[in-house]
């Protein structure tokens, strides 16, 4: 007897609509243009235009320096942070078939942390070009100790939630000691810890956008087989998935995106779960062949929050993680909800 499937129920389809990737990579364009035009300075939207494709008449002196010296290169860190953290939220959830699962919750985050918070208590804040590097060794130990707390590598995922929120709780009390410990770099980790884009500079694009695009292409590459996840081992084995190995694959280069994206801006709370539900209810449809219109939606709404994190207090500015999760806290209760209402 054929299985019935609810027509209004969330589906794996055969295809995706690229058609959806490419709006949502118009959107980023349009709030990216947004967030480099306006804050305390407005600047003209079309002499923006011309400067950004080098077109003659656009912005001199300096609005010119403002533009390509200051916002633009943090409008560009703030889409690769966003993509990074959506498309890493997307993943964990599927990787352990928890609608609530993200980054922060497996203290990835938290564990990534305490590396750059170690790079920053010991050096003073000045050695960015290691906080990657810092921050990915404490992501994987965070991870790692998440799953040997658990009980075994890919334990029930409710024992690995419970255990990534025990070793982000350890990771922030160590964070905490440290801070007390170093006193003179407390107002810089204390700031970095709210997250924030301040340190945008061209140097930091690079660096971080070398880790965060390798991390995203490498999930994009393997998102076909990440959909095999979704059903149990027996039916991934049966698809020729060896569902193990795809995990692994996939935690560690989502650990490596949440590294670098904390890394370079600190703890920015909610984006892996607001984006991916999001794009899901949107498109009705529950795969991982959407990670590319995740990376995009993920980046203009990062975009959209540091703006109102620059522009709300104007000329005062908020710290990015308050404009998250004032987003991101009811989005989560709702999601939570809703889980247990179809539970």
């Amino acid at each position: 007897m054929p299985i019935r499937r609810d027509p209004s129920a969330p589906q794996m389809g055969p295809m995706w609509n690229w058609r959806i990737t490419a709006i949502s990579a118009l959107v980023l364009f349009a709030v990216a243009v947004l967030g480099v035009s306006l804050g305390p300075i407005h600047l003209n939207f079309w002499k923006v235009i011309k400067t950004l494709f080098g077109f003659p008449h656009g912005l001199q002196g300096q609005e010119r320096v403002l533009l390509l010296d200051l916002r633009l290169p943090r409008v560009l860190l703030a889409a690769l942070v966003g993509a990074a953290l959506s498309t890493s939220g997307a993943v964990y959830q599927t990787v352990f078939r928890n609608p609530l699962a993200d980054p922060y919750l497996l203290g990835a985050a938290s564990g990534a942390g305490l590396g750059a918070t170690l790079a920053i208590t010991s050096s003073g804040g000045n050695v960015y070009g290691l906080l990657p590097i810092f921050s990915f060794v404490g992501g994987v130990l965070a991870v790692l100790t998440t799953f040997f707390i658990s009980g075994k590598f890919f334990a029930e995922p409710n024992s690995l939630l419970l255990s990534g929120i025990a070793v982000g709780s350890f990771g922030t009390a160590i964070q905490t000691y440290l801070q007390q410990r170093h006193s003179s770099a407390l107002r810089p980790v204390y700031s970095w810890i709210l997250g924030e884009l301040t340190i945008a500079n061209w140097q930091v694009v690079r660096w971080s956008s070398l880790y965060i695009v390798s991390a995203i292409l490498i999930l994009i590459t393997v998102s076909k087989q990440l959909d095999g996840l979704l059903l149990s081992d027996e039916e991934s084995f049966s698809l020729g998935i060896n569902p193990n190995k795809l995990r692994i694959i996939a935690v560690a280069a989502a650990t490596l995106a949440t590294a670098t994206a904390v890394a370079a801006s600190g703890l920015i709370g909610f984006v892996g779960i607001v984006v991916p539900h999001l794009v899901r209810g949107i498109t009705h449809r529950v795969t991982n062949r959407s990670l590319a219109t995740m990376a995009f939606a993920g980046a203009a709404f990062l975009v959209l929050a540091d703006l109102g994190a620059r522009t709300l207090l104007s000329p005062a500015e908020l710290p990015i993680g308050v404009i998250t999760a004032f987003v991101g806290a009811p989005f989560f209760l709702f999601v939570l909800r809703k889980k247990r209402v179809g539970s």
